[in-house]
């Protein structure tokens, strides 16, 4: 077995955890990836809701669920993840966010630190007792580093007894290699 990087063992802690019928957020759809994967864990009663502020991006996630006919079990927002409280009812299962920018794209727009630690917070609100919200941070751009460290004050801080915080990097690559947390919420 090789060790995952961090996008990869993502889908692995998700995969352990969502299950058919689930609800459960894409707070940053990007290229769709993490959307399909949740769909296709969902399956035909669950639901995903996947949010980004760039419409190139819920363009192209909308192309790539149609072409898997993956696209019955998802609702994409055209705005930002901080817009989760008005935008899905009920709690989630699951949640994911890949903070940086999108790939390929304008790298001037980047997830910021107030934005997402709103749509963390409102995330692990929604989130069923053995749920778990992943986030994947990408640092090594303008503004990163900030996003990174807030994140990681904030995670540090959560009362243990209501949630496991877990923090999964590789140590001796150069060039910022990504950083996942894995929260869990134990209880209400």
């Amino acid at each position: 077995m090789k060790i995952q990087p961090a996008v990869r063992y993502s889908h692995t802690l998700l995969s352990q955890l969502v299950q058919n019928g689930d609800t459960v957020v894409d707070a940053t759809v990007g290229k769709g990836n993490d959307t399909e994967f949740l769909s296709q864990l969902v399956g035909e009663n669950g639901k995903v809701y996947g949010f980004d502020v760039q419409e190139e991006a819920i363009n192209y996630t909308k192309k790539r669920l149609v072409d898997k006919n993956l696209s019955s079990n998802v609702t994409l927002f055209n705005t930002g993840h901080e817009n989760i409280a008005n935008l899905v009812d009920g709690s989630i299962n699951a949640a994911i966010f890949n903070l940086g920018y999108l790939p390929g794209s304008n790298k001037d727009i980047i997830t910021k630190p107030d934005t997402t630690l709103t749509a963390i917070k409102v995330c692990l609100d929604k989130l069923e007792v053995n749920g778990i919200v992943v986030l994947v941070l990408y640092y090594g751009h303008d503004g990163g580093p900030q996003e990174k460290n807030a994140v990681i004050k904030y995670a540090q801080s959560l009362n243990q007894k209501s949630f496991s915080v877990m923090q999964y990097q590789f140590i001796n690559q150069v060039h910022c290699p990504p950083i996942l947390l894995a929260i869990q919420k134990n209880s209400n």
